[in-house]
């Protein structure tokens, strides 16, 4: 069978439209590459734009060390966050809507100036930042039952679904987000804890790896949009009837409910 960009992403397209998922891609084209995968997301983007989305922020994954080993790679990934994936904080997400869904607490930074790769560092991201805010991102898959490798999440715009942020807005200043601790909550019971450092040791570093990764295919990061920067914990699975609650101390909370 013939790699097609074209194909792979109508499928994907197709797979998060009718709620029908796809055979994993790296057992179909065993030599596919990353930069194959990246292109893939890069064309669903294109069709997304042209129905009328608009990209909202872009999010970081595979940050933890764990996730990396269990794919097999060395570096992170990353997909983009459109309007229609912005739930309210409080709000409800319907489980028909998904296929897989799990759930991620991690440090939403809002930029304050554009960010522009190959040479962005640590600091860098800091002084763009324009304030944090506490983030659930709800992750689904539409390759059947998980099984994926770098290159099925990477097509699959970084497996990412939903994004719920919090009210509370914060500045930089006088912050250590390495040591923010984060404690997550799943129908009232405590389900999972995490640090800021979880991040490539601290989320500012996965945040500049993004926009240098991104300058490979001509991409920024911008003024005003929402960068997740990775989860905190290993994902929590969800269902119809579950409630999240994810607390970062200073930075306030965040919530969403599942029906």
């Amino acid at each position: 069978m013939k790699l097609s960009i074209q194909v792979l992403a109508e499928e994907l397209m197709e797979a998060e439209k009718n709620k029908r998922p796809i055979a994993p891609i790296s057992e179909r084209f065993a030599d596919m590459s990353v930069s194959d995968a990246y292109h893939i997301q890069l064309e669903i983007m294109k069709q997304k734009l042209a129905d009328g989305r608009v990209v909202i922020g872009k999010k970081v994954g595979l940050t933890s060390t764990a996730m990396q080993q269990m794919l097999g790679v060395n570096e992170p990934d990353y997909g983009h966050l459109f309007d229609d994936m912005r739930v309210g904080n409080g709000g409800t997400i319907q489980v028909s809507d998904l296929l897989f869904p799990r759930v991620e607490a991690e440090i939403g930074f809002i930029l304050g100036e554009d960010l522009v790769g190959p040479k962005v560092t640590y600091m860098d991201v800091l002084l763009a930042t324009k304030y944090v805010v506490p983030t659930l991102e709800i992750i689904d898959s539409r390759i059947a039952d998980w099984k994926i490798r770098l290159v099925d999440t990477v097509a699959d715009n970084g497996s990412s679904a939903k994004v719920v942020v919090g009210d509370r807005q914060s500045t930089i200043e006088g912050l250590d987000l390495r040591s923010i601790g984060m404690v997550l909550y799943k129908n009232d019971e405590l389900v999972a804890t995490g640090s800021g450092a979880a991040a490539l040791g601290h989320p500012a570093h996965a945040i500049a790896w993004l926009a240098n990764k991104l300058h490979e295919f001509g991409i920024q990061l911008k003024a005003g949009e929402l960068i997740l920067p990775g989860a905190l914990s290993a994902a929590q699975n969800v269902t119809h009837g579950d409630s999240i609650v994810a607390n970062f101390g200073p930075l306030g909370s965040v919530s969403v409910s599942f029906e």
